[in-house]
């Protein structure tokens, strides 16, 4: 699927392939000499990535891509968007070394931090309530359905994710303190404690500093992840000594899940103890990067190589937040669009901000439609650019939809429609062979559509009446549609009697004729191409608009 495509991937020029080719060059430069990898790096640009894995040793270890998650609350559009980023560099890396060099994408999940506020919306509140402090794996399930909250949530995430049909593995924080798997990074960060503090205390406030410690021990007696001060260190011994509120002085070692790390810290001895080669973040974790990069070279690690893209913000440009709840949630955009909408919007422009919205889908649903499209035309170059063959990991459909998701919800609307029957009925003339089962985007498109046109258009609908000019040009089309056969259905029949209707009338510029059209006809300021609307809605009842329209009855 992804091989044999070197040549075109080192040409490539969107985002993800330059990522790989960054990913690439930061492997190389971790794992082998100066000279290694110059060699490696030959062999590899001339299609050879085999021969390099089997000569350098080094090289033939998986390369390591990871995403985390916190799972005090259920998974959302971030978590989307960041799985499905890194899917895309890890399939142009596949791409760019002939998919002959192993990867893995972790998702990893800090199921081990404390539950420090009851989320909202939340059943059973007082369950969560009485649970604060406690490692969101020891946090009581208020949904009753697993052993813990962290429990619950996880399972909702890998749900989420293979849904998708995302390929990753799943860790635990908890499950990788408690197997030991991080005891040897802990016990380097214990041994040089005075120099991650030394990272660390700059970036604090003074009264943080006071009491800050990059260990957050378990309290042995009520389980509460503390935040207190080391007292002593036993690097000998692998232990830390801290006043424990529920008992006093107390020991515990760094191993074996008896502490967390804060968050920072944590960060930074994940990407040394996995040997993590890739991490991207929001924008608004460019400091946190740092710091953490430095906290990770002081333990002896490599910071992974990273990208930082824009966050979203909500129709007035204001930055999303999930409290407030002025974004739009993963389940929202899954009524009212495809998930291949959604993967085109995270793909476009990951390094902008860009509105996250309602009124993107319709737009964000034809922008993919039109993708398919182009890439059915497009040379090889060109088609490992196109959006689609990243959100398809190279894949993409042979076709997508016969129509636009923006004709549909016109023809909702003008139809009265409230059922896909009713559409189908719509599309027995203009595509006589078309069913649900052999035009499955289309039928489910037309979902989506009776979804959005009930929520959002209808209630927005507004209709005017037309002047002079305009009823006459309607009248026109009226009777020029009327010439036709009345089983017409080549809407480019159609739309060249409207461009004569608008010239003829003198309209300037043409585009006031159309925008006349779709604010007398179909209450809005844009829609689809006219004739193709009109072939799927049928001569006589565009006929019947076309008069009802001048005559101003659907204004009134």
């Amino acid at each position: 699927m992804l091989q044999n495509l070197e040549t075109l991937s080192r040409e490539a020029r969107s985002w993800p392939f330059e990522q790989a080719r960054n990913l690439l060059a930061h492997v190389l430069k971790k794992r082998l000499s100066d000279a290694e990898r110059d060699a490696a790096k030959l062999l590899i640009d001339a299609g050879k990535a085999d021969e390099a894995l089997a000569t350098f040793e080094a090289l033939n270890k998986p390369v390591i891509l990871e995403t985390g998650y916190g799972p005090s609350g259920l998974p959302h559009m971030g978590t989307f968007g960041e799985v499905a980023r890194t899917t895309m560099v890890r399939n142009a890396f596949r791409a760019l070394t002939g998919d002959h060099w192993a990867t893995r994408l972790i998702a990893f999940s800090d199921d081990m931090d404390g539950l420090r506020k009851v989320p909202e919306g939340i059943p059973n509140p007082e369950m969560l309530r009485d649970d604060l402090h406690l490692p969101l794996t020891k946090v009581r399930d208020p949904f009753g359905t697993h052993d813990s909250f962290g429990a619950h949530n996880n399972a909702r995430l890998r749900a989420f994710l293979d849904s998708f049909g995302f390929e990753y593995e799943f860790m635990s924080s908890t499950e990788t303190y408690r197997s030991g798997r991080f005891d040897a990074a802990l016990l380097t960060m214990l041994e040089r404690f005075d120099k991650v503090m030394g990272i660390m205390l700059p970036t604090l406030g003074e009264e943080r500093r006071a009491t800050y410690s990059p260990f957050l021990p378990i309290s042995p007696i009520t389980g509460h992840v503390l935040q207190v001060p080391t007292l002593e260190r036993n690097v000998e011994k692998g232990t830390i000594v801290f006043d424990d509120p529920a008992g006093g002085r107390t020991e515990v070692p760094v191993t074996g899940g008896h502490v967390k790390l804060q968050w920072k810290p944590d960060w930074a001895m994940r990407w040394t103890a996995l040997d993590v080669d890739y991490e991207m973040s929001g924008k608004d974790l460019i400091e946190s990067v740092r710091e953490s990069s430095k906290l990770c070279r002081a333990i002896g690690g490599v910071p992974p190589e990273g990208f930082n893209y824009e966050l979203f913000l909500d129709i007035e440009g204001k930055k999303i937040s999930k409290s407030k709840g002025n974004g739009l949630t993963m389940e929202e955009w899954l009524r009212y669009g495809t998930p291949e909408s959604l993967s085109w919007y995270m793909f476009q422009s990951p390094k902008s901000a860009k509105s996250l919205h309602f009124n993107v889908i319709p737009r964000a649903t034809d922008d993919y439609l039109s993708f398919i499209e182009q890439y059915k035309a497009q040379e090889p170059a060109k088609r490992m650019d196109n959006a689609v063959w990243h959100i398809h990991s190279g894949q993409p459909p042979q076709s997508a939809s016969p129509v636009s998701f923006a004709l549909l919800l016109n023809l909702v609307g003008v139809a009265n429609a409230s059922t896909k029957e009713q559409l189908w009925a719509y599309f027995a003339k203009y595509l006589p062979d078309a069913t649900p089962d052999n035009e499955p985007v289309l039928d489910r498109l037309m979902g989506y559509a009776l979804n959005y046109y009930e929520d959002f258009v209808k209630p927005s609908k507004t209709y005017r009446l037309p002047d002079d000019k305009e009823k006459a040009a309607l009248l026109d089309l009226a009777e020029r549609l009327k010439a036709l056969p009345a089983d017409t259905t080549d809407g480019e029949i159609i739309q060249g009697e409207v461009y004569a209707v608008g010239k003829a009338h003198e309209f300037e510029p043409l585009r006031a004729w159309f925008q006349a059209l779709y604010q007398v006809l179909l209450g809005a300021s844009q829609g689809p191409r006219f004739g193709s609307f009109a072939a799927i809605y049928g001569l006589p009842q565009t006929i019947a608009l076309l008069e009802a329209g001048a005559n101003g009855e659907l204004a009134a």
